[in-house]
């Protein structure tokens, strides 16, 4: 009878499951905790006010400029974390953007073929594989990936940035 009831809790134990890791003590990560990748989300608010851990924070640093973004949950962004941290030096274009050259290209898993970004956007364009940071606006082009976007008042002290940059991007 004993033995009996040690199988019932047992059995009710693992049914109702643990919240705590296999003899760690700590808490085990819910799948929607991390990317693909392994890297944490961080919760950042959405436009509606509310939090989300579909969206993954990064910092930007150039020259004395500390600035924040969120990436959308894609592929494409996983693979940006994935590469992180990362210094990239930017060159300006058109008055609108910055890019730069990342070392390995991006997923393009359910991205569409093209992308009009808005200012304050964080894109890839996968022709060139670069890292692009939005400050102005920029129409629709083939190969424009939207990874997310800048916080706050980012883009404008971009718009600030003459010339090229060289930009530190973390996790984060």
């Amino acid at each position: 009878m004993a033995a009996l009831i040690v199988v019932l809790l047992a059995a009710t134990t693992v049914a109702c499951g643990d919240s705590e890791g296999p003899g760690t003590g700590a808490p085990s990560p819910r799948p929607s905790d991390t990317t693909r990748t392994g890297v944490p989300h961080a919760k950042a608010a959405t436009p509606g006010g509310s939090d989300t851990e579909e969206n993954m924070r990064i910092r930007i640093t150039i020259g004395e400029q500390r600035l924040t973004g969120t990436l959308e949950d894609s592929a494409a962004a996983d693979d940006l974390l994935g590469q992180l941290p990362l210094t990239i030096d930017m060159t300006d274009h058109d008055g609108v953007e910055k890019t730069g050259p990342l070392p390995s290209a991006l997923s393009l898993k359910g991205q569409p073929e093209g992308a009009d970004p808005d200012v304050g956007a964080i894109g890839y364009y996968a022709p060139g594989r670069d890292l692009v940071l939005y400050y102005g606006d920029q129409s629709y082009f083939d190969g424009i990936v939207v990874l997310g976007s800048l916080d706050g008042d980012a883009a404008e002290r971009i718009a600030e940035l003459d010339g090229a940059v060289t930009a530190t991007i973390e996790a984060g």
